[in-house]
């Protein structure tokens, strides 16, 4: 494909065309009128191949990508989301083929997986690691310490005695965690790191922590969020906080919102919901490796419906 630029107009009316003929109202007449905007201009024509590329790719695109175009807050505004789609199109294919080119051997990520994906890892001392959707992680052992950095993602933690007494640390955006002979997970997200303690005990160390005080360590049963300057308030954890690794959501009395941001995370694509229904509480168990019945078991429990777009890429929560 030619991947010459386009002219932002000619490709903010490609995405508009791509929203809606991807919606659940599109008619005959739509389709029609888009085929006489497409042959009307080469320009069109070209701008169109570059969609229906999209159309393809976008299950495949690295979050890099993808989020940024599609899954902005303000994307709930439509015109926000074809101008995001846009965005997206002036970068196809030659984002991609960046994308591509960097591939696993520019990257510096010694364990990865993917989207919707789940991997066990066990690392030279024998400790264990399990790496949730979409999640990132460089090790690095020597002679005086064993250092996991987390780039993205969450992960589980199972730490392995060390004949050489090194420490391991965990280091995140927002700051490190020395693990004193435990289990626990970590999970980094846009501004803040979370810490669950399942065995023993973790110190958190923030990266720009003023000093006055001394480090909090957490303890068997414990959370917390944190930042580059402090901790948040601890509070109760247990198991269900890595239901993940069993291939489950536990929501209890979950905002909908929040079950959609969780939802989001393991499918391919973007999920969101209307914020009439945000704030509906949610209960159950969901096959959270199986976005799309997890989302069937939910309109079905509760007074919502999910409407979809680009072929179940899209996926939108309303209210009956």
């Amino acid at each position: 494909m030619n991947s010459a630029p386009i002219a932002p107009r000619v490709l903010d009316e490609a995405a508009d065309w791509l929203m809606q003929l991807n919606d659940s109202s599109v008619t005959d007449a739509d389709r029609a009128a888009c085929e006489r905007w497409r042959q009307s201009d080469p320009e069109h024509a070209r701008a169109w191949s570059r969609a229906e590329l999209l159309l393809q790719k976008l299950g495949g695109l690295p979050p890099q990508l993808a989020l940024p175009a599609l899954s902005h807050p303000a994307a709930s505004n439509r015109r926000a989301a074809v101008a995001r789609l846009a965005a997206l199109l002036a970068v196809a294919p030659v984002g991609w083929a960046a994308w591509q080119l960097a591939g696993p051997r520019a990257a510096m990520e010694q364990h990865r997986t993917a989207t919707g994906e789940r991997r066990d890892v066990t690392l030279p001392d024998g400790t264990q690691l399990s790496l949730s959707t979409a999640s990132a992680v460089d090790v690095k052992f020597d002679g005086i310490q064993r250092s996991l950095y987390l780039r993205c993602g969450a992960v589980v933690v199972s730490t392995a005695a060390d004949p050489l007494r090194r420490p391991f640390r965990v280091v995140t955006t927002e700051g490190s965690l020395l693990a004193l002979g435990t289990r626990f997970s970590v999970r980094q997200e846009d501004g803040r790191s979370h810490l669950a303690v399942l065995e023993s005990a973790v110190r958190i160390l923030p990266r720009r922590a003023d000093g006055s005080g001394p480090p909090l360590t957490l303890q068997a049963g414990q959370q917390a969020f944190f930042t580059e300057s402090g901790v948040a308030a601890v509070t109760p954890a247990d198991d269900s906080v890595i239901a993940w690794t069993r291939g489950m959501l536990l929501a209890d009395k979950m905002r909908l919102a929040d079950f959609c941001a969780e939802l989001a995370q393991w499918h391919p694509g973007f999920v969101r919901c209307e914020p009439a229904v945000a704030e509906l509480r949610v209960s159950g168990a969901f096959p959270v490796a199986q976005p799309q019945r997890a989302l069937s078991m939910l309109v079905s429990t509760y007074p919502v419906n999910a409407v979809t777009r680009l072929r179940g890429y899209w996926v939108t929560l309303v209210a009956l």
